[in-house]
């Protein structure tokens, strides 16, 4: 190799050690301009912004504030949008902060920032925002913004933590039940009846009952109990947001197989009346064959008032408000007295009587019945009575041999005394009547151990 050849070599190779000197500076100053920092980039006050749109993925989602303040989406301005949701949103910009900033960025990619993860456009009356969203960083898996002038962020907010959303996360779903107290319920379904409120004593044998359908009580814990239901129902899984009469048809809610309306108070005192349907769709009415899901799960629709939206729910969340019957929500049991009430009990059992009387003070600590001047007790004679509870109820006239019959005398000027008697009616159940009238059929070992309870007293 001659002279000028191996000075051409050197000079290329100074340069190449030039130039990457020159990069290597050029990365030291870039990388000395990334500060920690606590700036606000960005301060929106939220009902100043009246435009919101955002794209990820493939999919992309704009909405804007009509003159009324209402949110619209801009795909359909049917859809009824959730102006909470928005201001979820929005408040993730009334004051975003960031960690750290890098000034005077040179090269975008770097930071995912040329080709975003997500971009959000917030406009107002005299300006539009724009943030575009980066990678993480390796080092603290923060999420790199940038809002357009210059620089790139670090944010300890991650806003894709609220924006990951589809167009069913924007809808304002119907509000569920809430009350303080219900002084009325109607229910229309299998049984077209009306259950009042009321708390008027000595309307009932039980003194805890408050709920009435005509002078016949209910069982408050279970009127309760289906009132929370209807609270806790989700309705969340909309299968129209916009529903036309041919779409009620489908869904078996033009002619809903239950519509319960709740006349209720709520804490401030303020009135009000809730009405949910809910059915089955029509072509399973029709064939009864189950509807199911994408996932094989039966299903049915649900719907508020004359709300636009209809729900899919369960075919579990359908059965159980659907049991919204009488004898869905009476006393299931015979016996619904207070027992320490109780200050004798008459029983007659293969044709002979016998009286159990309570004790003469109802203060006495040992709280012992009598069989005559036999000291007795009774626990196992109130677990068997108040044991005793319906299988079916039945208006069917008794037509088998007594098997037992118990009159117990209340301390109650009201309701002086219950009389339960039990019947045979088969194998499996006895007929029983409460007060002469025909009540339930009830499990025919309930009927056993009432009388062992007995006997064990009787013939001891």
């Amino acid at each position: 190799m001659n002279r000028s050849k191996r000075i051409y070599i050197l000079l290329a190779v100074l340069a190449a050690v030039c130039l990457a000197t020159f990069a290597a500076t050029k990365l030291v100053q870039r990388q000395e301009k990334i500060r920690n920092s606590e700036d606000v980039i960005l301060s929106v006050p939220a009902d100043a912004v009246t435009g919101l749109s955002w794209s990820y993925d493939e999919e992309s989602l704009a909405f804007s504030k009509d003159a009324d303040g209402v949110w619209r989406w801009e795909e359909d301005e049917a859809f009824p949008v959730s102006g909470e949701r928005i201001n979820e949103l929005l408040a993730v910009f009334s004051d975003f902060s960031v960690s750290f900033a890098i000034e005077d960025v040179e090269d975008y990619s770097q930071y995912g920032l040329d080709a975003p993860i997500c971009t959000i456009t917030l406009t107002t009356e005299d300006e539009t925002y724009t943030l575009t969203l980066g990678d993480f960083s390796k080092l603290d898996s923060q999420r790199y913004v940038s809002i357009g002038d210059g620089n790139a962020y670090l944010v300890s907010t991650d806003p894709m933590d609220s924006y990951e959303l589809t167009i069913r996360d924007m809808i304002a779903n119907d509000p569920a039940l809430e009350y303080d107290a219900v002084p009325a319920v109607h229910i229309v379904g299998a049984e077209t009846w009306d259950i009042r409120y009321s708390e008027e004593e000595n309307r009932s044998v039980c003194a805890e009952d408050r709920y009435y359908t005509g002078d016949l009580p209910l069982d408050t814990s279970r009127v309760d109990s289906y009132l929370s239901s209807l609270c806790a129902l989700s309705l969340t899984d909309y299968v129209s947001y916009n529903v036309t009469d041919a779409e009620l048809e489908t869904y078996g809610l033009n002619d809903p197989e239950l519509s319960v309306t709740v006349d209720y108070t709520d804490e401030d005192g303020t009135e009000g009346s809730y009405t949910l349907h809910l059915s089955r769709s029509a072509a399973e009415r029709a064939d009864d064959t189950e509807e199911t899901d994408e996932d094989g799960a039966s299903v049915a629709y649900a719907r508020v008032g004359d709300s636009q939206i209809i729900y899919e729910i369960s075919a579990a969340t359908f059965e159980k408000l659907s049991a919204a019957t009488y004898n869905d929500l009476r006393h299931q049991a015979a016996f619904t007295a207070d027992f320490s009430d109780a200050a004798s009990i008459e029983v007659t059992l293969e044709e002979q009587t016998f009286t159990l009387t309570a004790p003469a003070d109802a203060d006495d600590a040992d709280g012992k019945w009598l069989y005559g001047e036999e000291e007795i007790e009774i626990s196992g004679v109130q677990a068997a009575l108040e044991a005793l509870a319906a299988s079916e109820f039945t208006e069917e006239s008794p037509a088998g041999q007594e098997e037992i019959a118990l009159t117990v005398f209340l301390d109650n000027e009201a309701f002086p005394s219950v009389r339960i008697v039990l019947y045979r009616y088969d194998g499996t159940s006895c007929l029983a009547t409460v007060d002469g009238e025909p009540f339930a059929l009830i499990p025919r070992a309930q009927m056993v151990d009432l009388v062992e309870a007995i006997q064990a007293i009787v013939l001891n």
